[in-house]
């Protein structure tokens, strides 16, 4: 008996499923339904019906679209993204349906009115590696539709997807999430490039499927980003500035606007098995040129070299007259244990948090590190701060001198690193080493690297302990400069900026600060402090009160058992005073 023959037949195959779905179900199940289901209605279905598209069946929170044509195809999938993108202007970002969307062109299988073959099985697996409100398409719907519409591609290089036999090599295509609505990048006002050659270095894209390998993408860009800082010709811009950009698929020439930059480096990076892959290419951001692109592969143990080898390829194309060997000596690494870089990795978000629970967590992250390296300088020195922090907000009264001798420790192997330096000359000032010393180590971390934020801030702050407020600004706005998305909307900077401004006296200036750095970090006794001192000094006693309560609320007292920093810092009685007036005498001491 012979078998009926197989109908098959070449189409353009749309996947698409709601990014965090159980998530945004778990959280309101009927709200999420309802808003699904109206942009369905209204926006997705007719869409797919403008361009010619066949729904073959949907699921809960996803579909598989039919499409005789591969730009058909793609420009109804950038269609819909923009238009989400509109749609979702004005809900909160914790409630926003956001789709990722596959697109691959190939043979497929009919049966009955359902489709099966490769081209939706690779089609899938497009859709799940895409960010959400992005689209990744194939090699085969990229040759067809470079030309057809105007969006920009982003080549993400040959990926393994699960299941399907051989790597393909995979395109996202850039914009597709904009707003139509947006002010174009040309309407915005653009940084001035320095005078010297600007880079920014995007979050590398974490193909390896699993979200919890996220910090190790993440470590890799801070990696790269800080060999290529200790190159002094050339201006980087910092990690928590091109960082904003995580998760999105931006315009290269937008970025390069915004952050004052004449080139962008994106990649991607891919770990498992004990092997990684890194993809890397550099773009010249206003003409959108691509100057370089290259792809390294090797084992976990061979990592570090593997960012060496990026380095000096970037490097090479930005100035051609550098010595390759300047850049090997520059990256080089501060250990060769890969489990206690793993640690660190996973330690710095923890302390940046500045929360109780966040800081002891990255304490013991950090020991684990130093304890497979006890010479790995970067842990030494981060961890002094976490130390430092938990001494300082009064969570344990045994950190402090744990602090000071990780802070010396991480000074005796610091060599020319301006990281340790740094961090560690910052920990011993505000526990209440010599001040100036710890100044002139601080300005030795940024003449050795002048592109690192960081080390322009913790300069700044040390200024600040110095009593040389207007000083203090002045540095930080450098930083600021390095890091222009960090910008005075983050705690450490407004809490800086906000001290300065309480001990010129402008206490509503400052007030405004702590207030918005309570609302974004509210872990730090310190801030409640000065927002209860800043209110106090301008007689609003009500609100001064509310604060004091607040901080008794976290288990420490209103008045500190232990200074920030220099003891004899003028800014301490007006401080003090403040306090009083916010609390009055029963207060202070917490009960």
């Amino acid at each position: 008996m012979s078998s009926e023959p197989v109908e098959r037949r070449l189409a353009a195959i749309l996947a698409a499923d709601v990014a965090g779905y159980s998530r945004l179900i778990g959280a309101d199940e009927e709200g999420t339904l309802a808003q699904l289901k109206a942009f369905r209605k209204t926006l997705v279905d007719p869409t797919i019906a403008k361009h010619r598209g066949r729904i073959v069946k949907t699921t809960g929170d996803g579909m598989l679209v039919e499409f005789a044509s591969a730009v058909d195809a793609a420009r109804c999938a950038v269609e819909i993204q923009r238009d989400m993108a509109d749609e979702n202007t004005e809900i909160p970002q914790f409630k926003r349906i956001e789709f990722r969307i596959g697109i691959h062109l190939g043979d497929i299988i009919l049966d009955d009115n359902d489709i099966f073959g490769d081209g939706v099985n690779i089609a899938a697996r497009l859709e799940s590696i895409a960010v959400p409100g992005g689209i990744s398409i194939s090699r085969a719907v990229h040759d067809q539709v470079r030309d057809r519409i105007n969006v920009c591609f982003d080549d993400k290089g040959e990926i393994a997807l699960k299941n399907i036999a051989r790597p393909l090599q995979v395109f996202a295509i850039s914009g597709a999430k904009e707003s139509k609505t947006t002010v174009s990048p040309e309407s915005k006002p653009a940084l001035a490039l320095p005078d010297k050659p600007s880079i920014a270095v995007l979050p590398f894209q974490n193909m390896s499927g699993d979200p919890e390998q996220e910090y190790f993408a993440d470590g890799m860009v801070e990696e790269i980003i800080t060999a290529l800082s200790r190159i002094r010709w050339l201006f980087v811009i910092a990690r928590n500035s091109t960082f904003f950009y995580k998760g999105q698929s931006p315009d290269v020439k937008q970025v390069g606007r915004e952050l004052g930059v004449r080139y962008v480096l994106e990649g991607s990076v891919r770990k498992g098995g004990g092997r990684v892959r890194i993809t890397a290419q550099l773009i010249e951001a206003e003409t959108n040129i691509h100057l370089w692109a290259d792809r390294f592969d090797g084992s976990l143990e061979d990592v570090f070299d593997l960012q060496d080898k990026v380095a000096v390829n970037v490097a090479g194309v930005i100035e051609p007259t550098l010595v390759a060997a300047e850049i090997t000596r520059a990256t080089a690494r501060p250990t060769k244990d890969l489990q206690a870089y793993d640690l660190y990795l996973k330690a710095l978000p923890r302390l940046f948090q500045f929360s109780k629970e966040g800081l002891f967590e990255a304490a013991e992250l950090f020991a684990q590190a130093i304890t497979r390296d006890p010479q790995y300088g970067p842990a030494l020195a981060f961890a002094s701060v976490c130390h430092m922090r938990i001494a300082i907000d009064e969570w344990d009264e045994h950190s402090e001198p744990q602090a000071i001798e990780l802070a010396r420790r991480a000074i005796a192997v610091a060599h020319d690193d301006p990281v340790v330096l740094s961090n560690a000359s910052f920990t011993l000032a505000i526990l209440g080493d010599d001040i100036t010393a710890m100044i002139d180590l601080a300005d030795r971390a940024v003449s050795l690297n002048p592109s690192y934020a960081r080390g322009w801030y913790l300069s700044g702050l040390l200024r600040l302990e110095a009593g040389q407020s207007d000083q203090a600004i002045e540095l930080i706005e450098k930083a600021l400069r390095l890091s222009p998305r960090e910008g005075m909307g983050t705690p450490m900077m407004l809490s800086v900026i906000g001290r300065a401004q309480f001990y010129k006296k402008q206490f509503d200036l400052a007030a405004q600060n702590f207030m918005l750095c309570l609302r974004q970090s509210p872990g730090s006794p310190w801030r409640y402090r000065f927002l209860a001192a800043s209110y106090a000094h301008q007689g609003r006693l009500q609100e001064a009160n509310d604060v004091i309560r607040q901080l008794l609320a976290l288990g420490v007292p209103v008045i500190p058992s232990k200074w920030l920093g220099n003891p004899n810092h003028p800014g301490n009685e007006l401080l003090l005073s403040g306090l009083r007036l916010a609390s009055g005498e029963g207060c202070l001491s917490g009960t």
